[in-house]
């Protein structure tokens, strides 16, 4: 059948290139123009600017330069992996404006704060004074003003160990010793070169939004949240949290294991046995201590304890062993779970995907649960239910009478929300929030998340009990988080209590399990954040986890617990 050409015809070659927005909308530049320069007459409102975008498939810098037309899709500031690459970068400058003021000073980037920002403090060194931190912070507004640019460069590994070694910088000369590969990127601000296992800004003129304020021994380096990208949020309390990062830097001094260099130094030295022992003692004497808490309590009639925190924290396992150890104290425990008092589907008010919430309060009975736990705690009869997850109804549970010694454990997402402690008079309840607090970095410079070690956990997990793909764990992740910033993380300087269930070894163990998981992925996004957690990942040495305790949290997620917590997990 003959071809109809009428619409070909021959045209001149055109010297400009093409970018092609998700919104329909094309701009078009000379070759080898920065994507950053096409973005910024695209998207001009700097409060959520462009920080990344996404070409074939991958999340690339805004450095890239246009040689032929692309489809893109920008990654803004608002987005998780935009705030990710505005915090890297803003710790990078941090850095840099550190170091021309003061260079004998060892920074390090600590740990993560409830309102956005860093703890950061001087290693063997004085704290910095207020008109130390005063010039600090100066200086990096002025590289902010003038724009300096974030240069990705790659050198060999050699080299990069000669960069470091001149810093005496040998916590990262030696992590560089068991990189397998010839080459790794490194970046360059103000002459100033430095290894981060993500992206970057193109340019210091994106660090828009941030302040540094005294705390503590140190400071914290502020910066917005993604869900307000323009504004920092007030300061807000977090005395608990931060009594339990000190005792977790306290262990990790205690354990030998600083970084993951050290960590992986004890793998090859075969006392990773010793650190996964001590690790799990110091569980165990914590759990002890709290279960003592708790029995000194009960002699003076307070029975009630709320045990809340996020998804794979580990607060099945956690309550179970504190069971355990009630018992041992004289006390007899009763386990109640929240998850029982969900409301029936057909109640049950759907999400803006439309989909059930089952992470709102709203998705609870809140008055039943509140009645029945009145008559329990006054000594009476009581039908419990049960909730069916498949058939999405409340179903007759155990009919339950506690007796005068008992312990009443309720667990939870929602159990530090006050509504439900509002009947009760102040002190009947103590409220214990769990969560997987990790102080375990790559260096001085590069945090591990530690939502990316509940992600992790939460993967290998869903994969291995409940038949879920890497990228369906990945794809719920989302919806999870906003549900915790929401209903959990508010409340949890409500708690009196908290326990760290992180343990200093389980991304060691966790790796050989996960990483084939995440190579299966196939989704464009969800390969997104699988590439990310492999980079950081592949600095950690695997090991088996052959003699890890069956009692271990850690079993909660990798199987073969001596307890049981694979069921009824949150």
């Amino acid at each position: 059948m003959p071809q109809n050409t009428s619409g070909i015809h021959l045209a001149q070659p055109r010297d400009s290139v093409q970018v092609h927005l998700p919104d329909g909308r094309v701009f078009q530049g000379a070759p080898d123009t920065p994507l950053a320069t096409f973005f910024k007459k695209a998207f001009p409102d700097m409060a959520n600017p462009p920080v990344a975008a996404i070409i074939n498939g991958s999340l690339s810098e805004l450095t890239w330069p246009v040689v032929h037309d692309m489809d893109t899709i920008p990654v803004f500031l608002s987005d998780s992996d935009g705030m990710r690459i505005y915090c890297r970068s803003l710790s990078f400058l941090l850095i840099v404006a550190a170091y021309k003021l003061f260079p004998r000073a060892q920074l390090l980037i600590d740990y993560s704060v409830p309102h956005g920002g860093y703890f950061c403090q001087i290693e063997r060194g004085r704290q910095l004074s207020g008109v130390q931190l005063s010039k600090i912070e100066k200086l990096m507004q002025k590289m902010v003003k003038e724009d300096e640019p974030i240069i990705r460069e790659r050198l060999s590994v050699g080299k990069a160990k000669e960069v470091f070694a001149s810093r005496q910088e040998l916590h990262k000369v030696q992590l560089l010793e068991g990189f397998k590969e010839k080459h790794i990127p490194i970046y360059s601000l103000c002459g100033f070169r430095d290894y981060f296992y993500g992206y970057m800004v193109p340019s210091t003129g994106y660090l828009q939004t941030f302040t540094l304020e005294p705390f503590s021994t140190g400071f914290i380096l502020r910066f917005p949240r993604r869900e307000n990208p323009g504004k920092l949020l007030p300061p807000q309390r977090f005395t608990v949290l931060r009594n339990v990062f000190n005792e977790y830097g306290k262990w990790l001094n205690l354990l030998g294991v600083a970084d993951v260099n050290s960590l992986n130094k004890a793998i090859d030295s075969g006392r990773i046995e010793q650190v996964i022992l001590v690790s799990e003692a110091l569980h165990e004497k914590r759990i002890a201590e709290i279960a003592g808490v708790i029995a000194q309590r009960q002699k003076k009639q307070h029975h009630l304890v709320f045990i809340a925190g996020p998804s794979s924290s580990g607060k099945t396992t956690f309550s179970k062993r504190l069971s355990i150890q009630l018992l041992a104290q004289g006390c007899r425990p009763y386990a109640l779970q929240m998850d029982d008092y969900f409301l029936s589907r057909d109640q049950m008010i759907k999400g803006k995907d439309k989909e059930f919430d089952f992470d709102s309060i709203n998705a609870l009975d809140v008055p039943f649960f509140k009645q029945q736990l009145s008559a329990l705690l006054a000594g009476n009869k009581v039908d419990l239910p049960r909730y069916d997850f498949y058939t999405g109804t409340r179903e007759p549970g155990p009919t339950v009478t506690l007796e005068p010694a008992s312990v009443l454990l309720v667990e939870g997402i929602h159990c530090l929300n006050p509504c439900l402690a509002e009947d009760l008079t102040e002190g009947d309840a103590l409220r214990i929030f769990v969560s997987a607090i990790t102080q375990l970095n790559l260096d001085r410079h590069n945090r591990v998340s530690t939502t990316d070690t509940r992600l992790i956990r939460r993967i290998v997990r869903d994969a291995a009990s409940r038949g879920y793909t890497a990228e369906e764990t990945i794809a719920l992740w989302e919806n999870v988080r906003q549900g915790e910033k929401q209903n959990i993380f508010p409340y949890q300087e409500q708690a009196e209590i908290m326990f760290n269930s992180a343990l200093a070894y389980e991304l060691a163990v966790l790796k050989p399990l996960v990483e084939p998981l995440l190579l299966q992925v196939e989704n464009m996004r969800a390969r997104i954040e699988t590439e990310r957690l492999l980079a950081f990942l592949r600095w950690f040495k695997p090991y088996t986890a052959s003699i890890i305790p069956s009692n271990s949290i850690l079993r909660e997620f990798i199987g073969g617990s001596s307890l049981d917590a694979s069921t009824r997990t949150s």
